[in-house]
């Protein structure tokens, strides 16, 4: 069967004039299009129906080509489009209220930026590079200038903040080298000097967690303080080179506007409070604070200055709780669960360093749900071994009647 139309007259060939009719679920139909495809050298959709209705004119042809071009695998790879999987819930040290600034905190290095040795002529600029402690609950910034990336330097930059900002229960970071340096160096310690310290003081070290390697998604509070940090520092910098401790001078004025920004959106009331804001939550601070009543219901005059400041702070946390946590409740991206990974998948491991069809093939051995049941992280089988990925580096391959 052919196609009738209206091309008699026309000087094309007799196939161009009156193409042969093919149905777009056969079989046939299906090779002749993989054939067509490898022969144009891996042509798109549109390429590819051109030329097949030279001579065939198959029904439904357009959501063929472009099926045939999806599930290619050479295609797929070139491309290299990991999943979504749904936005995850917040982790539970985001949510907890009452306690004080930098309890739980997420670490990251901003950098390299360039400083001065000296002021005037011949000095020489050197690297340096911006430590940046985020508060999980409250946002708040502490910023703080390093040397290098040496774990001797994290350590140095740690003390500071926790002379300044009291000690935090528990350190979130990625598995930058400094990081897990200083994590073993305070390891070390405490085992080797576990006799000679207090039971106290041994039951009252510093948690350590770290976010999977190549997710820096996992990370996205302290990743957004960085930008937030970059954005004043670039544009009070400009072309200019500072010395250390006037580069330190800008970073602590840096670090106060950005603890002045407002939790949650402003209303056009005038008669509405003044915004919260992570500075509110500075009010009262100690750095061995102890557990006080609950004033927010007591008369104010029958309190004393002390008892007066810690009702302003626990009226700050219940703003939080009203005004910002709401703010929290929705999914802003990932707000579908698409292409969920299965164990037996055919998957590439994307590469920031290497061109696409270098990336290493590989098929899932092993997932690991969350707490929600989606599958965010998996185990995969390459040529190497195993490797444990999150879905933002796992790339699945088509399940295609072609053999790519």
């Amino acid at each position: 069967m052919r196609v009738g139309g209206r091309l008699d007259n026309s000087k094309f060939s007799y196939n161009k004039k009156h193409p042969i009719l093919l149905q777009s679920n056969h079989i046939f139909t299906k090779l002749l299009f993989d054939h067509e495809h490898k022969r144009l050298m891996h042509a798109g959709p549109q390429l590819l129906l051109a030329n097949i209705r030279d001579t065939f004119w198959p029904i439904g042809g357009r959501n063929l080509a472009k099926a045939c071009y999806h599930k290619c695998i050479r295609c797929h790879r070139m491309k290299g489009k990991v999943s979504n999987p749904l936005m995850g819930n917040l982790p539970q040290q985001r949510l907890l209220s009452g306690g004080f600034p930098f309890e739980t905190v997420g670490v990251d290095y901003a950098g390299p930026v360039m400083s001065a040795t000296r002021q005037g002529r011949g000095c020489r600029l050197v690297k340096v590079y911006i430590c940046i402690f985020v508060c999980f609950t409250t946002k708040a910034i502490h910023l703080e200038l390093v040397g290098d990336l040496t774990s001797n330097n994290y350590l140095l930059a740690l003390r500071r903040f926790i002379a300044r900002r009291g000690k935090p229960v528990n350190i979130y970071s990625d598995n930058g080298a400094s990081f897990v340096g200083a994590y073993n160096d305070l390891s070390k310690f405490l085992k080797g000097n576990c006799d000679s310290l207090s039971e106290s003081m041994a039951n009252d070290n510093i948690n350590f967690h770290f976010i999977p390697a190549y997710t820096p998604h996992f990370g996205g509070l302290w990743e957004a303080g960085v930008k937030s940090t970059k954005y004043h520092l670039l544009r009070v910098l400009g072309n200019c080179h500072l010395t250390y401790e006037e580069l330190y001078t800008t970073l602590t004025q840096i670090e106060a506007i950005l603890n002045s920004r407002p939790l949650t959106p402003l209303s056009s009331d005038p008669a509405d409070c003044t915004p919260l804001t992570p500075g509110h939550f500075f009010i009262g601070r100690t750095l061995t604070s102890l557990p006080q009543l609950d004033y927010q219901h007591q008369s104010t005059p029958l309190l004393n200055r002390f008892q007066r400041i810690e009702q302003l702070r626990q009226h700050f946390w219940e703003r939080w709780s009203k005004e910002y946590v709401s703010e929290l409740q929705q999914r802003v991206k990932w707000r579908s669960c698409k292409d969920s990974l299965k164990i037996n998948d055919l998957v590439v491991v994307k590469e920031d360093n290497l061109p696409p069809l270098k990336w290493k093939l590989g098929r899932v051995v092993a997932i690991h749900p969350g707490a929600d049941g989606i599958v965010r992280v998996a185990d995969i089988r390459t040529s190497t071994g195993i490797i444990k990925r999150a879905f933002n580096r796992i790339c699945p391959l088509p399940v295609s009647f072609n053999s790519g």
